[in-house]
């Protein structure tokens, strides 16, 4: 199952299915064999019902064209989760080449990590797919691009054991950690203050719930720019694997229904090229993930 968030022409956001031929979607509101009328993504995320998520899975309102909207030609895709509930979790150096390409990047000198490195992302409001990211100059002058796999935590948790980890996701989407190199240095090399400017979290195109799937997540993961292969690598390729991080985020700490977890991403970022690749305006960047989709933002 894929859920998104759109708008039709009165520009209202609305929660939707994507069917099984990925032609159409469904306004949640309009399925009358659900039990209950949900609000939003986080609503939904937090408060579905186990009997909707079967009446969603079988697929039975696919039946009623009448209720069916293109999701081609008559929407426009949100991020999925528009109001993050919180600062987005997120995870640097998880992978042993983006480790050695930071070094090099920046004359650091990071070893592979025993413990997970974390660091949170504020979010204004997330933008969505074919939305705008501003090219803040004056702010920023190195302007970066991150794909990355973005885990939704489902239900409530603390101290949440590796083997359980699975069962406290909600689905997956993917995140673009759009990145202000130069702040990041300014700012005595934390990452919050240059990857928190507004429209700098791009999340879509969609969720996909948790059983399209299956563990381990081994997924592929593509960025270009301008048609460009700039990364190119899978999760199977992560220091510390989806479980490592539920758990080891949940010691001590509650997670909640809606919570955002971005896994990190591999080399090929703009500052691992010699001379740097930064983003400028008019560029076209694409992130893809495997069994996800492609989300695509254009440097204003």
């Amino acid at each position: 199952m894929r859920f998104v968030t759109y708008l039709l022409e009165d520009n209202i956001e609305r929660l939707g299915i994507v069917n099984s031929n990925m032609d159409g979607v469904y306004n949640l509101k309009s399925i009358k064999s659900l039990q209950n009328a949900y609000i939003d993504m986080n609503d939904f995320i937090a408060n579905v019902t186990e009997n909707d998520l079967k009446t969603l899975q079988q697929r039975d309102y696919e039946g009623d064209e009448s209720i069916k909207i293109d999701y081609i030609k008559d929407i426009k895709l949100c991020s999925p989760i528009v109001n993050p509930i919180k600062d987005i979790l997120c995870l640097g150096l998880n992978y042993k080449d983006h480790v050695e390409e930071t070094n090099r990047s920046f004359n650091a000198n990071y070893e592979l990590p025993k413990y997970p490195i974390y660091f949170s992302k504020r979010v204004n409001k997330a933008i969505g797919t074919n939305d705008k990211i501003t090219n803040y100059q004056g702010v920023s002058n190195e302007l970066d691009y991150e794909v990355e796999l973005a885990v939704i935590i489902g239900k409530e948790g603390i101290n949440i054991k590796k083997e359980d980890a699975y069962d406290y996701v909600f689905g997956y989407t993917i995140m673009n950690d759009v990145s202000a190199r130069d702040l990041q240095q300014r700012h005595g090399g934390q990452w919050f203050r240059g990857k928190s400017i507004d429209t700098f979290t791009p999340l879509g195109p969609c969720i996909v719930y948790k059983d399209e799937i299956k563990p381990p997540v081994n997924l592929n993961v593509l960025s270009k720019v301008n048609g460009e292969v700039r990364q190119l690598s899978n999760t199977k390729h992560f220091i510390f694997d989806i479980p490592t991080i539920i758990s080891d985020l949940s010691a001590g700490m509650t997670l909640k229904p809606g919570d955002i977890i971005a896994t990190g991403t591999p080399s090929g970022v703009g500052m691992g090229f010699k001379p740097p690749k930064y983003l400028k305006s008019g560029d076209k960047v694409e992130c893809t993930i495997e069994k996800i989709g492609t989300l695509v933002n254009i440097i204003d």
